[in-house]
């Protein structure tokens, strides 16, 4: 009788504990479920603490813009960095003149990449100059710019009959025409439709080579290290003009040029509204990865293609894609018209035409028009239809990936194409017409070339959909017009920018170097572009570049490389006043972000992700504040 007794008891207790159990599962699931749905007093309560709490943060973050200096700041009682001299309103620090002239003329190595070792480095706020006012919205800012945002007239005079630029009382008009253009970029372009499919969606990237580059005579200079007005000659790029009026074709064109001794048009270019980053085909290799390019142009850039034995026509050809076209416009094409002009003679030019000619066919590019000023070439889609020549001096280069790139020299060598297995197949993958390609699985994914399933890649652009979708709710101006030069610093698949595709901003996809898999291909593929970089340096751009700013994992990723406060003094040069950044990263990489930001005069506003604030992600938002060189800049 005990026995069973004892028996009923133990399954009564076993019955009871089921159902606490089941009880306490039910209401810790409800009890998760209310709160990551954002309604109740316990997340009200909790929000307003962390509002209470935050050190800086303001209550209505503003973002709209000023259009003068005459614009307070807000004071923060954390010790502010101070600003740098007036004098370095433009300071590129890994273009510095100064530092330039120490290295050799040679094949342009003084005009590339030298920055300063971390001892020189400035830790100061890169000022804007007086007046600085916010560019005007795309598509006003392609043909104006106010004069007091990149105040130099040389241009204006030295290259008055070119007519790159006009001065129209503050502005700054481009007309889209020029020695290169005497039509019009759009009659120039159509010319170049009438061989390329420009239109249909079939080229999407493009690179425009050494715009508003020079060349400088053969002529010995008494002084090596004073760089001489001799010859100087621009490009047709025209500050980036080809690239701006090539938007309306939905190509996105990536230009880049040295920094001029004597003009800016690099900045000429990012103050319309156009992409462009200062580099020069010198010595080092492009920090592009292989196949990148749809369509790559150079006009009257002057660059010695067939010196160094064509070595500059081959890095041309590794960056372009199998089946893209190369634009030569200017010399030595046409050179029976233009010879006297350009000073060289008949049987010099014409060796040189021919010399390029030979590298083309070399490279298995096949020309397709010539006619007045313009060659074009289109590069074969893979090994079977190259009618390669022998050349036994010119042999096939490895393929060594991201860590190839970055400061790697260039060689003398042909990037071999991709294996395929019949004459019809494209080396490396057909591409979908554009926009179809931006969401399509790219070639590199679907082969597993870079380690990256399908199904990753495709949950990623789930991911970045809602992100940004969450990130248009803070701020209501993305989206609107009011970003139109945009930077995502650790670009992963490019899924940020897709996500933000539109005809109004452009999206510059940073992988940096030190990234665990290289995707800026990927990121190639789907019809958008980006550069590798390293941010425990200085981007190659000039200050007041960007609009919007998106640091994901930026912080984590460079914990043990380099100093959080070099990053977003960086940051801070790159950003124009007023312009946005967007930190999304670890809840302690965040906060210590938060502290440094309030010295940089920054205003900020923390948040949780879309998901609610159990995610350990946190979102930082901060908008640079206004002020200018010599300015009465009070704060508030």
């Amino acid at each position: 009788m005990g026995s069973k007794m004892n028996s009923y008891d133990v399954r009564t207790r076993r019955v009871m504990m089921t159902i606490i159990v089941v009880g306490l599962c039910c209401f810790f699931y409800v009890l998760g479920a209310w709160q990551k749905s954002g309604v109740g007093r316990g997340d009200s309560i909790a929000l307003q603490i962390t509002r209470e709490t935050e050190c800086g943060v303001m209550p209505n973050l503003i973002f709209e813009t000023h259009h003068s200096n005459d614009v307070n700041i807000y004071t923060y009682k954390a010790k502010n960095f101070e600003p740098c001299d007036a004098t370095l309103t433009d300071y590129t620090p890994c273009q510095d003149q100064n530092r330039a002239m120490t290295f050799p003329r040679e094949n342009m190595a003084y005009r590339e990449r030298h920055c300063p070792p971390n001892k020189e480095k400035l830790r100061c706020l890169i000022p804007a100059p007086k007046g600085y006012m916010t560019p005007f919205p795309w598509p006003k800012s392609r043909d104006y710019v106010p004069y007091v945002n990149v105040p130099y007239k040389s241009l204006i005079v030295e290259k008055a009959v070119q007519n790159w630029v006009q001065l129209e009382g503050n502005l700054l008009k481009f007309p889209g025409v020029g020695a290169m253009f005497p039509q019009g970029a759009d009659a120039y372009i159509d010319e170049l439709a009438s061989v390329i499919p420009i239109a249909d969606g079939t080229i999407r990237t493009a690179l425009d080579t050494g715009c508003g580059a020079f060349r400088i005579s053969d002529e010995p200079l008494s002084n090596p290290f004073v760089i001489s007005r001799q010859r100087f000659v621009g490009s047709a790029c025209y500050v980036a003009s080809w690239g701006a009026y090539l938007f309306k074709q939905n190509v996105l064109t990536m230009s880049f040029a040295p920094r001029d001794s004597h003009e800016a048009q690099v900045q000429f270019a990012l103050e319309r509204g156009v992409p462009a980053v200062i580099g020069v085909l010198g010595t080092i290799k492009l920090p592009y990865p292989s196949r990148a390019f749809d369509m790559v142009h150079s006009a009257r850039c002057l660059i010695q293609w067939t010196s160094n034995d064509g070595m500059y026509m081959m890095e041309v050809d590794r960056v372009l894609r199998p089946g893209g076209y190369w634009i030569l416009s200017g010399p030595p094409i046409n050179w029976k018209t233009y010879n006297k002009t350009w000073k060289r003679s008949e049987d010099e030019l014409q060796k040189e035409q021919r010399r390029i000619e030979e590298l083309a066919d070399l490279l298995c590019w096949e020309k397709q028009y010539e006619k007045g000023d313009v060659a074009i070439w289109k590069k074969s889609i893979n090994d079977y239809s190259c009618k390669r020549k022998n050349d036994s001096s010119v042999g096939m280069c490895k393929d060594e990936g991201v860590d190839g790139l970055w400061y790697q020299k260039m060689q003398v060598c042909i990037t071999p194409f991709p294996a395929v297995k019949s004459s019809n197949e494209v080396a490396g993958g057909k591409l979908k017409k554009f926009p179809g390609r931006l969401f399509a699985v790219p070639p590199r994914v679907a082969s597993g070339s870079v380690g990256v399933s399908k199904e990753t890649y495709e949950e990623d652009n789930r991911i970045w959909i809602k992100h940004v979708k969450a990130y248009k709710k803070m701020n209501k101006l993305i989206g609107s017009g009011r970003y139109r030069n945009i930077m995502d610093m650790n670009a992963g698949f490019g899924g940020f920018a897709a996500a933000l595709e539109s005809s109004n901003s452009w999206v510059m996809n940073v992988v940096p170097t030190i990234s665990k898999k290289d995707t800026l291909g990927i990121i190639y593929e789907r019809g958008l572009i980006g550069i590798y970089h390293d941010w425990c340096e200085a981007f190659s751009t000039y200050p007041r570049s960007y609009d919007l700013i998106h640091a994901n994992g930026v912080f984590s990723l460079y914990q043990n490389n380099c100093g959080m406060e070099d990053i977003l003094l960086e940051m801070d040069r790159i950003l124009r006043p007023e312009g946005t950044i967007i930190f999304r990263d670890g809840v302690d990489a965040v906060n210590r972000v938060r502290v440094l930001a309030t010295a940089m005069r920054w205003k900020t506003r923390m948040l949780d992700d879309e998901d609610g604030p159990l995610v350990p992600e946190k979102i930082l938002i901060a908008v640079k504040s206004y002020w200018v060189a010599n300015g009465n800049n009070s704060t508030l």
